[in-house]
């Protein structure tokens, strides 16, 4: 029997390279490290990605797709996520120069490159996939049934003051907590960057309005049905959030959580509509009303995004908003996320408090 080949991840990221700007390859760098074997970005040629990110280690940053090809990669990742989603037109030669040199494409955008007709044939005639993340599959259309009300499984959502805040790393973090404490854990991947650290699951924010909650449910009724015992869904969006309120609304009533966990950036005073966050307090009691409609929930704990802090001030940081909450709070991905998960198995009673 063959083994299949690993993947070797070459990621442009031209000219956003950072931990905001350019979330998938960010995300993929600190999940998915060992695969990536260099970030195409001219504005930081030279510098590695523990410069740029604070981790990711000596994986360099180059200045062309060519001095990539030399690195023998297997796929091009593209590693933004724009607002709306769509390609940018500049990249369109990058992707076509990548097809010639038979990488695989891996494709987060709402533009998806299989139903583009010239990308499309150019990778049948080199042999390579085309590989669109947000594409949905017909069975993905479907209407919630309300499977909540038997499900044995424990469902935690992450939930978030606002968009690319740090949900789904977060979300890692905690997952991959319970599962070195021993517990059957899985992680239900909502957006582009999940599905390819997970290998499956479903970008939320490209599905018909009427089908995100049913698309939802279905994924966690696969986890549950595999066994697992905690089951980690993803979010989206943000509840105040004008843009993105829909997909985090759906998302919520697909899940139907038994707990959840609200992610925050200190530094973050404004949205991309130039509103101010809303007070926790106030995000925390909209959050739970909007499920206790259904069935009791709560947020147990909030995961910072301290970046811009240093570790002193994003300790500090912590510290006031537990005094302003009273739940248990920290930089998961920073520091290690113990007292986040204490607070998930202390809600479910399966830990003692301290």
């Amino acid at each position: 029997m063959t083994t299949k080949p690993a993947r070797r991840i070459l990621i442009l990221a031209e000219g956003k390279f950072s931990q905001i700007k350019s979330k998938t390859a960010s995300v993929t760098i600190a999940y998915a490290r060992e695969e990536v074997v260099a970030v195409v970005d001219s504005t930081k040629a030279g510098m590695t990605a523990h410069d740029v990110l604070g981790y990711g280690g000596a994986i360099p940053i180059l200045r062309t797709l060519e001095e990539g090809y030399a690195l023998n990669p297997t796929h091009l990742l593209i590693g933004i996520a724009p607002t709306g989603g769509k390609l940018p037109a500049e990249w369109r030669a990058w992707i076509s120069s990548a097809i010639r040199q038979r990488l695989h494409i891996i494709n987060g955008l709402h533009t998806l490159l299989g139903n583009d007709e010239e990308f499309r044939g150019l990778a049948q005639s080199h042999g390579v996939q085309l590989i669109d993340l947000r594409s949905i599959p017909p069975e993905a259309k479907v209407v919630a049934k309300g499977t909540w009300r038997t499900r044995k499984a424990k469902t935690i959502l992450t939930v978030g003051t606002d968009c690319n805040i740090g949900k789904m790393t977060t979300l890692m973090e905690v997952h991959k907590d319970l599962v070195r404490r021993g517990l059957k854990a899985d992680f239900v991947a909502t957006g582009q960057t999940g599905i390819l650290i997970r290998g499956r699951g479903i970008a939320v924010d490209a599905i018909i309005g009427d089908y995100v909650a049913g698309c939802i449910e279905r994924e966690i009724d696969r986890s549950a049905a595999e066994g697992y015992d905690f089951i980690l869904v993803e979010g989206q969006g943000a509840l105040t959030h004008m843009g993105y309120s829909g997909v985090t609304f759906g998302l919520m009533h697909g899940t139907m959580p038994d707990a959840m966990i609200l992610v925050h950036q200190p530094t973050r005073l404004k949205d991309d509509y130039g509103l101010s966050l809303p007070d926790l307090n106030r995000v925390i009691r909209f959050h739970e009303e909007a499920i206790r409609f259904f069935r009791e929930t709560k947020i147990v704990a909030i995961g910072l995004n301290s970046v811009g802090l240093t570790d002193v001030e994003s300790m500090a940081a912590a510290e006031r908003i537990e005094r302003e909450t009273g739940l248990p709070t920290i930089d998961a991905f920073r520091f290690e996320p113990n007292n986040i998960t204490d607070a998930v198995l202390q809600y479910f009673n399966l830990l003692q408090p301290v």
